[in-house]
């Protein structure tokens, strides 16, 4: 289809993010319970559900498992219920599938997962909007919720994806998620995240969220657990803490912009809109100067899924060109479903798509119009989460040496390329 280009020549370089210190989880888990002591009043053999989510966690199982011994250690019964609104198809046996793609299983942690898809009215907000909660959580005796703390890829504010976005959207199911995200479109979603989650808080036996904030290493930096009437004050400091660790990317102009892979245990979003600028409601791919996008990105090429996205290839709508075989791993009735409940159907279109990548490559440089594309700004990633070592152009070489936090790790060389004309793995 085209004739072909020279490319830019790429350095890999790493991002010097500061350190921290590893953490043991089952002590940490351990000590946070004990000092927060919200398992006192547990009764023998008490049932107590432990929500969990789709999101690529790091360390999950093993927090989960954590979570988990405290629970029997009190005398609990506990088993875990997925808490993922409408992902994984919106079925039972889809969000079963996306927790053992974390190796949560009935048989790894010890304990049933109960995954029915049903919930009950519990009411409605103070804005009228109808709150819905999972009848398996709300049969049991107490309600566990697990899940990391970070900016939201829909919106900006002091909830972010969290306990309280848990409780609205992973406990509502679908019901609850489409709900939700219906309101939010009229209200704003940081009016509606609260005023739901106050309602289920009030209703509902939670017994305290677990709250996770990970570095720019995906590292998990703390570990909190959270009373319910604490939740939503000491969720806001976590989030504050969260977009200061929050990886990005180290230039804010860029060409091209190659990821190497996008799923839901990445984002969301598929790809972090805190990291591309690109929001699930809008952004500009505009060339001219008066492009005020940050970062300003001008073409995103999105080459793979995840295996854990089971399919799911929600954001790929935000990507400019894409590859052959993205298109061919869709699941397109779950990814249909994750953008209809969510109401971003943008996150859901099917770019440009070419059989290899350096044909998408080369259209993609080809559309920049510039007269030299040797010199094009380019930036390869793994993912939005994994930001520490990256490839660049050789054009952002002069800048790289001047920047204390970047380091070369690896000089100029020719982009490089498999048999069948695709990239071949970062090193």
């Amino acid at each position: 289809m085209s004739t072909p280009i020279p490319f830019p020549r790429m350095l890999a370089v790493r991002q010097k993010f500061p350190q921290s210190q590893p953490l043991d989880i089952p002590a940490v888990v351990q000590h946070e319970f004990k000092a927060q002591n919200v398992l006192s009043r547990l009764q023998p053999g008490a049932q107590i559900a432990v929500g969990v989510g789709s999101r690529g966690i790091s360390n999950i199982k093993n927090i989960v498992a954590a979570v988990l011994d405290q629970l029997k250690a009190a005398g609990a019964k506990p088993f875990i219920i997925p808490a993922m609104g409408s992902h994984g198809g919106a079925t039972p046996e889809g969000q079963i599938g996306v927790l053992e793609s974390y190796g949560i299983t009935g048989q790894s942690m010890g304990v049933p997962i109960r995954a029915s898809m049903e919930v009950e009215r519990l009411g409605s907000s103070a804005d009228g909007v109808e709150v819905f909660c999972s009848v398996e959580a709300l049969s049991s005796d107490g309600i566990v919720i697990v899940n990391r703390v970070k900016p939201h890829t829909d919106f900006t504010g002091t909830h972010g994806s969290g306990v309280m976005k848990m409780i609205v959207i992973g406990l509502g199911k679908r019901t609850g998620a489409a709900t939700g995200h219906g309101a939010a479109a009229r209200l704003g979603f940081e009016r509606v995240i609260g005023g739901i989650a106050r309602v289920t808080l009030s209703r509902a036996p939670i017994l305290c969220g677990v709250a996770i904030v990970e570095n720019q290493f995906h590292e998990t930096a703390r570990i909190a657990v959270l009373k319910p009437a604490e939740i939503e004050a000491r969720e806001k400091e976590l989030l504050e803490e969260a977009r200061r660790l929050l990886p990005r990317l180290p230039f804010d102009d860029i060409d091209v912009l190659i990821v190497d892979r996008i799923g839901k245990n990445i984002s969301g979003s598929g790809m972090d809109p805190n990291v591309t600028g690109r929001w699930v409601h809008g952004y500009s791919t505009s060339l001219a100067d008066d492009n005020r996008q940050s970062p300003r990105i001008r073409r995103i090429f999105v080459r793979d899924l995840t295996p854990e996205t089971h399919g799911n290839a929600i954001g790929v709508g935000f990507a400019d060109i894409t590859t052959t075989r993205l298109v061919n791993a869709m699941d397109k009735r779950v990814t249909y479903v994750n953008a209809l409940t969510s109401l971003t159907p943008h996150g859901a279109k099917i770019p440009i798509h070419f059989d290899t990548d350096r044909e998408a490559i080369t259209q993609a440089l080809a559309s920049l119009a510039i007269p030299d594309v040797c010199q094009a700004k380019v930036v390869r990633i793994a993912d939005t989460l994994s930001l520490v070592n990256l490839e660049v152009s050789e054009a952002y070489a002069g800048l790289v040496k001047q920047r204390g936090d970047l380091e070369t790790v690896e000089a100029p060389r020719e982009m490089r390329f498999d048999g069948t004309n695709n990239l071949l793995p970062t090193e």
